[in-house]
């Protein structure tokens, strides 16, 4: 099953200097879906031939090859019905859901995915997909399981609060399955030159043969991403009971000045027996090239922020142990004991944060200041760190044999050949669901495709004194002919919407009709037109009238 991508390249972009986990995200999914996913044609939807032809070179490059490739305009209904299906690469799909009931709402399906859930633009979106006209043959992959219950947990509160205010039952027909994000494990597969990779890049940071390498990959945010703390105590106590020369590598990118001198000061502090390095992870070389310099992973997440957690995946891909927060999808990726350590964190029990929403919801905090007040309520178990670091530091059979384990898994489970296989299963799911389920929110006739995006003449039809319809009868002004119509076209600020009327000779042809045979009803004019021409005509009587072309009045009892 095929689908058209939503495609603005910001959300595959990885070249920017604030990178974020989408980006990384929205890049490998291009990436994995260019390489391996079994479509004759890739659907690019698209605001302009400007984003299309980005589009064509994106996926050249990562496929190593020309793709054919087709770009679907946004608004062209034709061409998603085709389609079949709209990947959106985001979970807010409510205004998707809009936007296709100006159709039909069987036309095609909505397919969205998860980053962060815990900001309020995304719990809004989450909000709307229980009000949208979303249907069951649309879907929000959710990228771990803990995020499926973080969303069925928004919907009964939002759902609660909506069966309060209107009664029945309000609950949302969306599909969540959980698919993982996936890793091009190629990329990691070990060979002579991610050997000299290795070599190279430890005589360059001055690791020793028998030293240790410990890796820390992303965003270095101690308040957004991962304190540090657990990290540099857990790694200072590992190395003083190994006796281990440990490096901890640290690639990633800060904020600001001030969080970097934390993480820099923090280091000789809190872990001063392990020598601290800091790379730049947003330069394209050293995010291929720093995992193969490392002996362990880690990433000891305690932030709301993240979902799923790609970076335990990739370190699995390149062989490498991990230790990881018993946090969100981290659980989902590595079973412990197996593919590594998992360390058990603690956040205090629900009922205690009401405080940190109500500042949110007042504007007393922003984002940044939410999370990081929840962060610093959030622990990772310092002394089973400790623990952790210690066995792998000291035990290279054991981490051979993890990093083993987690390159099959890797293998099995997260290679974006079996991601994107399991997103065409999902698009051929909601085909047949398209095929076969009743709509949940029909659109009764008369009804305005969106109730707040109205047809402005309807919304504002108590404004004018008078609405040109068939009972109005129209006629021509004095003067009016084909040559004062020419030159008052002539000038821009009477054109300059003129896409909204009908064509220019048509306009002309109306003009003389009504000349030649008013005063005439309206109805005459639009008599035998099929919508939408009928409204187009409509219009271009307003634009006449407003020209000075006609005049309007009711019409006459006969």
């Amino acid at each position: 099953m095929n689908a058209a991508l939503h495609y603005t390249p910001e959300a595959f972009d990885t070249s920017r200097p604030k990178l974020m986990g989408r980006h990384a995200a929205g890049e490998g999914f291009l990436r994995g879906y260019a390489r391996h996913a079994t479509a004759d044609v890739l659907l690019c939807y698209a605001k302009t031939e400007g984003e299309f032809a980005d589009f064509e070179s994106r996926v050249a490059a990562f496929a190593g090859k020309p793709r054919p490739c087709r770009w679907i305009p946004h608004g062209h209904a034709d061409g998603l019905r085709d389609a079949g299906c709209l990947f959106y690469p985001a979970p807010d799909l409510g205004e998707l859901a809009w936007q296709r009931r100006h159709g039909s709402a069987k036309s095609h399906s909505l397919c969205g995915v998860t980053h962060t859930t815990a900001s309020e633009g995304v719990m809004d979106g989450l909000g709307d997909l229980m009000v949208a006209p979303l249907q069951s043959w649309d879907a929000v992959i959710c990228t771990s399981e803990v995020v499926k219950r973080t969303i069925e947990h928004v919907h009964a509160r939002w759902g609660a609060y909506l069966d309060g205010k209107f009664g029945g039952h309000a609950s949302s027909p969306v599909q969540l399955p959980v698919i993982p994000l996936g890793v091009e494990c190629d990329e990691f597969a070990p060979s002579p030159q991610t050997d000299k990779r290795r070599a190279d890049l430890r005589k360059r940071l001055g690791i020793g043969k028998d030293d240790v390498a410990v890796l820390f990959m992303g965003r270095l945010s101690y308040h957004a991403k991962a304190h540090p703390l657990p990290m540099y105590l857990g790694l200072e106590e590992a190395a003083r009971r190994t006796r281990k020369r440990i490096h901890l590598i640290q690639a990633g990118w800060f904020a600001n000045e001030s969080i970097r001198r934390s993480f820099v000061e923090g280091a000789k502090v809190f872990c001063p027996g392990v020598r601290a390095l800091f790379l730049d992870g947003r330069e394209p070389e050293i995010r291929r090239a720093v995992w193969f310099a490392a002996d362990i992973f880690t990433s000891l997440s305690d932030n709301i922020q993240e979902t799923f957690g790609l970076t335990p995946a990739e370190a699995m891909a390149a062989g490498l142990p991990v230790v990881v927060s018993d946090w969100d999808g981290y659980r989902d990726t590595v079973r412990d004991g197996v593919e590594g350590i998992l360390v058990p964190t603690f956040m205090p029990e629900a009922g205690a944060g009401e405080e940190l929403a109500s500042r949110r919801v007042l504007g007393l905090d922003d984002y940044d200041h939410y999370i990081g007040r929840a962060s610093q309520c959030t622990g990772v178990d310092v002394r089973a760190a400790a623990e952790a670091f210690a066995a792998l530091v000291g035990d290279p059979a054991l981490r051979r044999r993890m990093g083993e384990a987690g390159r099959a898994r890797a293998r099995s489970c997260y290679d974006w050949r079996v991601i994107v296989a399991a997103y065409q299963a999902l698009w051929d799911e909601l085909s047949a669901r398209r095929a076969q389920d009743a709509e949940a929110t029909p659109r009764a006739g008369s009804a305005p495709a969106h109730p707040l995006r109205e047809d402005p003449f309807a919304a504002f039809a108590s404004y004018p004194s008078l609405a040109i319809g068939p009972d109005i009868e129209v006629a021509a002004a004095p003067g009016a002919g084909e040559a004062k119509l020419d030159r008052l076209r002539a000038a821009r600020m009477n054109t300059f919407a003129d896409d909204c009327l009908i064509p220019a000779p048509e306009i002309a042809a109306m003009l003389a009709r009504i000349a030649a045979q008013g005063p005439l009803a309206v109805a005459a004019l639009l008599d035998g037109l099929a919508e939408p021409r009928r409204r187009g005509a409509l219009r271009t009587l307003g634009w006449l009238g407003k020209m000075g072309l006609v005049t309007f009045g009711a019409r006459k009892p006969e």
